[in-house]
């Protein structure tokens, strides 16, 4: 049963991406309800597919690569419900949805071993830590996605190419705004989400330094961004090239370290 959940939120995922992405086909306006439907509906049911998986486990929180990249995708497509419900459009899920089933393909080929964690206070801390690191990831990677967006739909206004892009993308200013929202939650989920760990390695031990090396480099990249934007003015076409060109680099870093690090570490 959690393959098969996680198959359909894939699915799910997929079929969202492709109704945001319908203008390109034809000239008609995204169907952003039934979008919206599908991208809830792969959120609810990859919900209920890691719930399945905590209940087995006997743990709220299922440790290992493959539960982590679940839950990554997980994350990342709830993040992407809530902004595009908040702008009312679904221009970023032709970018973000196909991303968060990526990574819950990759944790269904990686497999769902779990690894035995400590349980207690220290469980509830390393949960806390992990939650609120991924929320803050998926901000980052809303605010890389709009930028994205931005910077491609800005550069075909430029040249007076009026196709289907201006019937899929929102305004300049609403990707703007979505970039300008997601860079403060990242801020926000990825700083507290660094102390959380870097408190639990002086108390605990057992972060790996990739682990906090990378966390703290996607935690710089993010803050870079937002004290751009809110202490030094960053306009729109700067905020956007720094979001996404950031957020490939901590994603390249990660695969560097994921390959570089020890054989059977636990870096996730």
């Amino acid at each position: 049963m959690i393959a098969i959940a996680h198959f359909l939120a894939i699915t799910l995922y997929v079929a969202a991406a492709a109704l945001a992405a319908a203008p390109f086909a034809r000239p008609v306006n995204a169907p952003r309800r039934s979008a919206l439907a599908l991208l809830a509906s792969g959120v609810a049911i990859h919900c209920a597919a890691l719930a399945m998986l905590a209940i087995r486990a006997g743990d709220l929180y299922v440790a290992g690569l493959g539960p982590s990249l679940s839950m990554a995708g997980f994350v990342l497509a709830l993040t992407l419900l809530v902004a595009e419900l908040l702008a009312r459009d679904v221009s970023l899920t032709l970018i973000a949805a196909p991303l968060a089933a990526v990574l819950t393909v990759a944790g269904n080929v990686v497999g769902f071993a779990h690894h035995v964690e400590p349980s207690g206070t220290q469980s509830a801390w390393l949960a806390a830590h992990i939650a609120l690191s991924f929320l803050g990831i998926a901000a980052f990677g809303t605010a890389a996605a709009a930028g994205l967006l931005y910077l491609f739909e800005r550069r075909e206004l430029r040249s007076g190419r009026f196709d289907a892009i201006f019937r899929l993308f929102p305004p300049l200013a609403t990707l703007d705004r979505v970039n300008h929202v997601a860079a403060l939650v990242g801020w926000i989920g990825l700083t507290v989400g660094v102390v959380l760990a870097l408190a639990y390695s002086l108390e605990y031990g057992g972060m790996r330094p990739e682990q906090l090396a990378w966390g703290v480099a996607a935690w710089l990249g993010v803050s870079a961004l937002a004290l751009g934007r809110v202490a030094r003015g960053w306009q729109a076409r700067r905020a956007a090239i720094w979001s996404s060109v950031s957020f490939t680099l901590v994603l390249v870093l990660y695969v560097v370290l994921r390959v570089a690090g020890p054989v059977g570490g636990k870096f996730h």
